[in-house]
């Protein structure tokens, strides 16, 4: 079935949902919530993604709504906190308040040094105490170089691992030959032709898999269970409704060796649910929480936004089949 005659089956609700700090250079977060026979899927592609790649996460948003999903074999999702570029002080307050033995830390920012990302990474690991697990995220912002060097003096400091500290699979390779600390493949994954390029390369030892950029949770668990490396389930800064696919994908997985990158919904100054997918204790309940209706009216945008959003489905749609 073609992705236009499946819009025509659903009720396309557009929200634009402000943010309680910068990150990836969002401050608004734009959402389609899509209603269905089976319950709510989200499709909310960054804007610069092409419809190329906004289709999948279209295939995301009507499997969640229009089809129904495997059953979980555990109730709550352990997760790690999320830690933005900000200064060290304040990164160290969020860990401490998380409830989370698990830290997800930003460096690489456009704008700031190495030694901000040292301090908040050392802040961090204050705050975590020495059992504590750090994971660091470059988002593919290092030459191989300069992967090296700070992955050497980050290393000080305790790593779990780092997330996709080059852009390339070929460099990724070089950083894993290069240092000790494990390497983790992001974008090599969500954004490559074949996902699975990434580990048949030798270029990681973990995968990060989110449901929307991948096509859903159906897709997620088929490349989980293909591509024989501990995966990390984490979220695309999606509204609770994006986030439960993700909860969900995770709650679905055999085997959870690692902390899952899904409680960045606190990085959403509102949401469109009254039971928001916040963690507690470190864990997130598996669930799939209905929007309210006071709430997508009040997050609704205006004629002429919802217009170019409801675009971007479209565009999508043509594409999917």
């Amino acid at each position: 079935m073609t992705g236009r005659l499946l819009l025509g089956q659903v009720e396309l609700h557009p929200v634009v949902i402000p943010m309680t700090v910068r990150f990836r250079g969002v401050i608004r977060r734009r959402a389609i919530l899509i209603e269905g026979p089976e319950g709510w899927g989200e499709f909310s592609p960054f804007s610069e993604y092409p419809p190329e790649v906004t289709a999948r996460w279209l295939a995301s948003a009507l499997e969640s709504a229009c089809s129904p999903l495997p059953a979980p074999v555990r109730r709550t999702v352990p997760v790690n906190v999320t830690v933005p570029a900000i200064p060290s002080g304040a990164a160290g307050t969020l860990v401490a308040h998380s409830g989370c033995t698990t830290a997800k830390v930003k460096v690489a920012e456009p704008g700031q040094t190495e030694e901000d990302d040292l301090a908040r990474v050392e802040a961090v690991r204050a705050a975590l105490g020495p059992t504590g697990k750090i994971r660091v995220d470059a988002n593919a912002g290092w030459d191989v170089a300069t992967a090296i060097e700070r992955i050497t003096r980050l290393s000080a400091f305790g790593l779990e691992y780092v997330e996709q500290p080059v852009p390339t699979i070929p460099e990724m390779v070089k950083i894993r030959e290069s240092v000790d600390v494990p390497i983790a493949a992001d974008e090599s994954v969500r954004t490559a032709s074949d996902p699975l390029e990434a580990a048949e390369a030798g270029a990681a030892d973990i995968y990060i898999l989110k449901v929307q950029p991948l096509g859903g949770v159906g897709r997620t668990l088929a490349l989980a269970a293909e591509v024989g490396l501990p995966v990390v389930v984490s979220s695309a800064l999606e509204t609770s409704v994006g986030m439960a696919a993700g909860v969900w994908a995770a709650a679905c997985l055999p085997e959870l060796s690692h902390a899952c990158g899904l409680g960045t919904v606190t990085m959403l100054a509102e949401d469109v649910v009254d039971d928001r997918m916040i963690p507690k204790g470190g864990v997130i309940d598996v669930r799939r929480p209905v929007p309210h209706p006071e709430l997508l009216a009040r997050h609704r945008p205006d004629r002429g936004e919802c217009d170019r959003m409801l675009a971007r489905v479209n565009a999508a749609a043509e594409l999917l089949t």
